[in-house]
């Protein structure tokens, strides 16, 4: 497997475990999915989410570390997912949920698997566009909560994307950055200065 997820922090696991075990924390979530599931519910591939914050004048992007999502899986498939969250106490659960970007993320990762160069995978999330991808980083050895896109980087875009960007197709950082950032900026006002 060219995949080589990183390891989340051992208390951000552990607030996980604790919201699973706990009968409130899954009744109060609203995902009917993990509410409903049959057998033991396991949190599974933790993946970093990074949000892109901006693109620099060199054309790096900026980039920050908003948690860590792990997909819950009852039996052969994944029926919700877990963020948590750092806080001034650590790591701490933030919520469950379900919908798209659960299934889009498993495909993702199925996909990113046939790939023959070995990948650490990460979420990278831009909040302007309403899109998250799948963030294929090509230093394996990286510390998976630091770091940047680096040019030649995959990002896997997930279902839905943003009208004009195809889902699930791998694009280098250095050829979508580029349209991402165009569409996130924001058109000057008619009859203001450029």
């Amino acid at each position: 497997m060219p995949l080589h997820v990183p390891p989340a922090p051992a208390p951000a696991l552990r607030s996980v475990l604790t919201a699973l075990g706990s009968p409130t924390a899954v009744r109060e979530a609203r995902t009917p999915s993990l509410l409903h599931a049959q057998g033991p519910a396991t949190p599974e591939l933790p993946l970093p989410v990074h949000v892109l914050d901006g693109v620099d004048s060199a054309g790096v992007p900026a980039t920050r570390l908003a948690g860590w999502r792990f997909l819950i899986r009852c039996g052969d498939r994944a029926v919700a997912a877990a963020e948590t969250m750092l806080t001034p106490d650590g790591w701490a659960f933030s919520r469950f949920f379900e919908g798209p970007y659960v299934a889009a993320t498993e495909r993702a990762l199925r996909q990113a698997e046939t790939v023959a160069q070995p990948y650490q995978p990460r979420l990278l999330s831009i909040p302007g566009l309403y899109m998250l991808a799948l963030w294929l980083h090509g230093d394996c050895t990286a510390d998976g909560a630091t770091g940047h896109p680096a040019a030649t980087d995959l990002l896997v875009p997930l279902a839905p994307a943003p009208p004009g960007i195809a889902a699930h197709r791998p694009h280098q950082v250095a050829e979508l950055l580029p349209v991402l950032t165009h569409r996130v900026t924001p058109a000057p006002l008619l009859g203001s200065p450029a």
